[in-house]
């Protein structure tokens, strides 16, 4: 029966009917917890839906926790390292928020509309695009390593440079510019993503300076990444779609084998009942 349970809650080779039903139901309660997060308004029918998602919810941690050594495959072990995993801490925490909805005595764990966003997490167990994307992010994770200490090195020396040479009024329109530290740090980093919104700006001629090769560097900072990723993920369909393919040649050539033998079979058969014949 466990074998079973695994069979469909967890990732399965078979592809089966029971899988498919269960895979989509679940996004399907997913997207219907995350839809009150879309309105201000607390209908009643939101209230109806909360209470049947979290009751869904819960009932897929019961199952994939009582299934955990076969996943985990640490025997006894895995019932008690199971909840610390990162899937199962996002599975939790999509329930939390709605206890008190379920029962008023567990006002304890009342949180945030916002808590109630991590239920957006739970969609990267049934999106095999977003586990393809997570195995090229940890293929390449050295180089991007590398980019992001780039970039915040930058982004620290550049706020520094606006920070200590920038005045904290604008002298034209008299508001304020960099008043704080962390103004700083968001100009750098809005700069050096080429997004630049505007609202706290340079005016100083070595600000302005700074402003210019922040926005020539941003975009070879984001150009870099971009070509990793974009190398890696195609390299990654490759090697899927060579699978596929040369899983299908395989059972290609066992069809024809097992074909020729059925028709050499079959010759044989035929030679030996004309034998008999001649012989009668």
């Amino acid at each position: 029966m466990r074998k079973k349970i695994y069979s469909v809650v967890e990732v399965s080779r078979n592809d089966s009917l029971a899988d498919e039903i269960y895979w989509a139901l679940m996004l399907v309660f997913i997207i219907l917890s995350i839809v009150p997060l879309m309105f201000l308004t607390d209908y009643p029918f939101f209230r109806i839906t909360e209470k049947v998602c979290v009751g869904v919810f819960i009932l897929d941690y019961l199952l994939r926790w009582i299934t955990a050594d076969m996943k985990m495959g640490k025997g006894k072990w895995s019932f008690l390292l199971y909840p610390f995993t990162p899937m199962a801490i996002i599975d939790l925490l999509s329930i939390l928020p709605a206890l008190s909805v379920i029962n008023k005595g567990f006002k304890l764990f009342r949180l945030t509309r916002a808590a109630k966003i991590v239920r957006v997490f739970k969609l990267l167990r049934y999106s095999w695009q977003i586990q393809l994307l997570a195995r090229v992010l940890k293929k390449e994770k050295s180089v991007m390593l590398s980019l992001l200490v780039i970039a915040i090195f930058y982004v620290f020396l550049t706020a520094l440079i606006m920070f200590n040479v920038e005045p904290r009024l604008n002298p034209v329109t008299g508001e304020p510019t960099f008043q704080t530290f962390f103004d700083a740090l968001y100009w750098a980093t809005v700069t050096l993503t080429t997004v630049g919104y505007g609202d706290v700006c340079p005016v100083t001629e070595i600000g302005r300076f700074v402003g210019m090769m922040s926005s020539l560097f941003g975009i070879a900072i984001i150009a870099l990444p971009s070509g990793v990723i974009t190398a890696s993920y195609l390299d990654e369909l490759r090697k899927g779609n060579g699978r596929f393919r040369s899983t299908a040649t395989f059972d290609t050539i066992k069809d024809v084998r097992s074909g020729l033998k059925d028709k050499s079979s079959g010759a044989e058969e035929e030679s030996m009942t004309e034998e008999e014949s001649q012989d009668n």
